[in-house]
């Protein structure tokens, strides 16, 4: 089957075109105005059996890849508020394909999918039962269609059936997230009811103190829609070193010798350990860490950081693996240590592989 799949992040939106489950050709759309090219890249790829949207954030309602017709499409409007940097774009790509191409198929494919099942210690906040209820409130978790492509690639490196592994995911990009996989599911994740929770990122803060909140809110005399713009756009690394936040120039100007970014390239770093020996905890041991992503990928000094700090749970980076930059998928552990697999992100496959499924089904 010839898949197109639209995978919208925080600032640009990739198309792909998967055929019987391998990449053949992909292209950058231009977020915002440049959505009109959604069309036009699908009329320049056909014949096409299908397509596929991800969608960050599907609420309670939608866990599960389904077909996206109307009904569904105004579902997800509603719940655009808790992922305001990616649902809007991929309601908007969405939108241009149905109607410019209303006899495609169209599946959403959802990043909470792969945590759907979390064990309900793991889902769970501690908050008052009848609002757990009410709101139906849980820890939903994201990148789960990088965190399921991450752990099936591990397993195959690794030479292992994945029911046997306890796997540490750090989709690390803009956005960044870590996965707690066991037995080839998801046991525990860092990004919680919205993609704000979790690891210092990109632009978005990740965890803060919620007595924090309430006091800049209450004492500060912050506004609600100021510290929602401030947290989704203004913070983590940007906030912190007075860059655009990318991780490039943050690990340029602490090489430079600039205070701010050594101290936002620190912080990362020290945020990503200790999340990373939580997630260990919850996978319940360490077969092997796995980094994916713009980050994961292409950064080197963040993956020497992150072994510098992780000795002790048995993680050696290799510093000649570790500078080379081949392109392929990897280990780059030094000799004897727990594996560290580098592993490019193929969102892609999966949003492909849950669109057929759904068209099966539903055929």
């Amino acid at each position: 089957m010839r898949v197109l799949v639209l995978n919208p992040g925080s600032t640009s939106l990739k198309a792909a075109l998967v055929e019987d489950g391998e990449t053949v050709r992909t292209a950058s759309v231009g977020a915002g105005e440049a959505l009109e090219e959604v069309a036009r890249v699908a009329a320049g790829w056909m014949p096409l059996d299908a397509a596929a949207v991800r969608f960050v954030h599907g609420g309670p309602d939608h866990l599960q890849p389904v077909p996206l017709d109307e009904r569904v499409l105004a579902e997800l409007v509603e719940v655009t508020p808790l992922a305001p940097l990616h649902n809007p774009t991929a309601l908007a790509a969405a939108r241009a394909l149905l109607d410019a191409h209303p006899d495609l198929p169209l599946v959403a494919c959802f990043d909470t999918t792969f945590h759907a099942d979390l064990p309900a210690a793991a889902a769970t906040y501690a908050l008052p039962r009848e609002w757990n209820r009410r709101w139906r409130l849980r820890r939903y978790g994201f990148h789960g269609l990088s965190h399921e492509y991450a752990a099936g690639r591990a397993a195959e490196l690794l030479g292992r059936p994945a029911a046997d592994l306890r796997l540490v995911i750090c989709h690390l990009g803009g956005g960044a997230s870590l996965c707690a996989v066991a037995g080839g599911r998801s046991v525990d994740t860092t990004m919680g009811y919205t993609p704000l929770e979790g690891l210092a990122m990109q632009v978005r803060s990740g965890s803060v103190d919620p007595g924090l909140l309430l006091w800049l809110q209450q004492v500060g005399g912050i506004g609600v829609e100021e510290l929602g713009e401030t947290l989704e756009r203004h913070s983590g690394m940007a906030g912190l070193s007075g860059t655009s936040g990318d991780l490039r120039e943050v690990v340029a100007g602490a090489a430079r010798g600039e205070a701010d970014s050594r101290l936002a390239f620190d912080v990362y770093v020290h945020r990503l350990a200790r999340e990373i020996g939580g997630m260990v905890a919850s996978a319940g041991g360490l077969d092997a860490l796995v980094l994916t992503g713009g980050v994961g990928e292409h950064q080197a000094e963040v993956r020497a950081g992150v072994g510098e700090r992780l000795g002790w749970l048995g993680i050696a980076v290799d510093p000649e693996r570790n500078a080379a930059q081949p392109g392929e998928d990897r280990d780059i552990a030094a000799p004897g240590g727990v594996p560290v697999l580098v592993v490019a992100a193929r969102e892609e496959l999966v949003a492909a592989e849950h669109a057929v499924r759904v068209l099966e089904r539903e055929a």
